[in-house]
């Protein structure tokens, strides 16, 4: 009986989606949502081995055509959106716990109890803000998104604290985990959720408060110069003695990695730091951080998480090729994640082909007129290529800035902008916008494949390619002070 109310109910749905040409506001999930939570709480309507879920939804000004559904960084479900935007899916047996959803380039967390029925509305222009979740389970999910969007908040609004002595630090935290604590506690008793929830939700209210505490020595030395390692309080880190560092069903939860990243980058922190170079002294500590973790962590699949988490963090950075070797060659000798989907292996095979002297691994692009350009048209001259997305308007103008001042002084160099994240229009749009002349501009609309192939993780990256396409430099940066000399 159930069964059939319920077919029918998924086939209103999607005929609803039909119908309706546009969703402009949370109504439409208002008048559906009862329905299917109503037909999902009586009681006996369900049997003790029944799991069916649901999870559905309105992707605004999508990125794609599809939304992933996925547990533990793993796609259970790629769902098609219809042409309204739509999407819509049963899921005959979903084991309660903590999922997500992405609409690349983003992602949110979704909560599961058992049989829960559950729609959200996104709108990619301001991803996280727009969440919104209805149906059966909706009060427990609006949580994690309003705690992810305090932290967010607190993030700026503590930004300046990191300059404190520690006594007004440690005042100004407390008093933000303090309201953050009554709007916690406030939830759980209006929403009764369940044991196993709770873990989610306090550690989305714990952890961004002991990152902060990790962060402080390290930021407050950036920010004054003054080293306070010293003067840390001996009951200042108290709190790790309650933490589970093998918690493993908080392996994939952002707030606890993240804090794990940050407790590590302060016990992995090495002294006398003015005997090494930059680049070097990263390298050093980033295998420092490696061992504590190899260490302290023994259940596999959070040592194998976190020791990612230092990887894909060093790597990002500008390093030189052999610190790289160094530090990947370490990085195998402690991780036990010896899988072909490895993005650690992945990277590190990518950088073995980026070498002084090697040729770069062709790449397609487009240009202003959409047609398709080869990086291989690269190797008649020497190159300078660089990066830079709409996303970032400040790097955008100061990277412009330099590279056609570099252009009067270096006319035997060719200048390439290859754009990133942005569509065709948006981009043609930017470029008429600024006078960037005699800067061949050129739009990656692939930027896996530029990731996979060229390890462009972030846009503060230069590469330079000598008199016949070989690499010169593939991992420099135009911003350092040195970088004139490399030409």
């Amino acid at each position: 009986m159930i069964n059939s109310k319920i077919q029918s109910i998924k086939l209103f749905l999607l005929a609803s989606f039909e119908v309706m040409p546009t969703l402009k506001s949370l109504q439409f999930f208002g008048f559906i949502l009862p329905i299917v939570a109503l037909l999902s709480s009586c009681k006996n309507e369900f049997k003790a081995n029944d799991y069916v879920a649901y999870f559905g939804g309105e992707i605004v000004n999508p990125n794609s055509p599809y939304v992933l559904f996925c547990k533990d960084d793993e796609v259970i479900d790629s769902i098609k959106l219809d042409k309204n935007n739509r999407f819509f899916v049963q899921f005959d047996s979903l084991a309660p716990g903590l999922y997500s959803f992405k609409h690349e380039p983003e992602y949110q967390y979704v909560y599961y109890d058992k049989n829960d029925s559950l729609m959200v509305r996104v709108n990619t222009r301001d991803f996280d803000n727009s969440v919104v979740f209805c149906g059966r389970g909706d009060q427990k999910n609006n949580f994690l998104i309003e705690q992810f969007l305090k932290n967010e908040k607190d993030k700026n609004v503590i930004f300046n604290a990191f300059e404190y002595d520690i006594q007004k630090f440690t005042k100004t935290i407390d008093s933000s985990y303090q309201l953050a604590t009554a709007f916690y506690n406030k939830k759980k008793e209006e929403i009764k959720w369940s044991d196993d929830f709770d873990l989610y939700a306090k550690a989305a209210l714990d952890f961004p408060y002991y990152s902060r505490k990790e962060l402080y020595p390290m930021v407050h030395k950036i920010r004054t110069g003054n080293d306070v390692y010293e003067m840390i309080p001996a009951n200042f880190y108290d709190y790790r003695k309650n933490i589970d560092c093998n918690n493993v069903a908080l392996s994939n939860y952002a707030p606890f990695v993240m804090y794990l990243s940050q407790m590590l980058n302060n016990m992995g922190a090495i002294n006398y730091h003015n005997h090494f170079s930059e680049v070097d002294l990263a390298l050093k500590t980033n295998i420092n951080k490696m061992n504590i973790a190899d260490t302290l962590f023994k259940n596999e699949k959070i040592k194998n998480t976190v020791l990612n988490n230092i990887a894909f963090t060093y790597l990002l950075e500008d390093q030189n090729m052999v610190n790289n070797q160094t530090f990947l060659a370490a990085y195998h000798k402690f991780s036990t994640d010896k899988s072909q989907k490895n993005e650690i292996t992945k990277i590190g095979n990518a950088i073995q082909q980026l070498k002084v002297g090697n040729k770069l691994p062709e790449v397609i692009f487009l240009d202003r007129n959409d047609k398709k350009v080869s990086s291989t048209t690269f190797t008649n001259k020497k190159t300078v290529l660089f990066f830079w997305t709409a996303n970032a308007v400040s790097h955008l103008e100061a990277v412009h800035k330099k590279i056609l001042a570099f252009k009067k002084a270096h006319p035997e160099y060719q200048f390439v902008g290859i754009n990133i994240n942005d569509t065709q229009q948006e981009w043609k749009s930017l470029l008429q916008k600024y006078n960037f002349n005699g800067i061949i501009e050129l739009r990656c609309s692939d930027f896996e494949d530029l990731r996979a192939k060229w390890v462009i993780i972030k846009i503060h990256r230069t590469i330079i390619l000598g008199d016949s396409g070989a690499i010169k430099n593939a991992f420099t940066n135009i911003f350092e002070l040195n970088f004139e000399e490399e030409l």
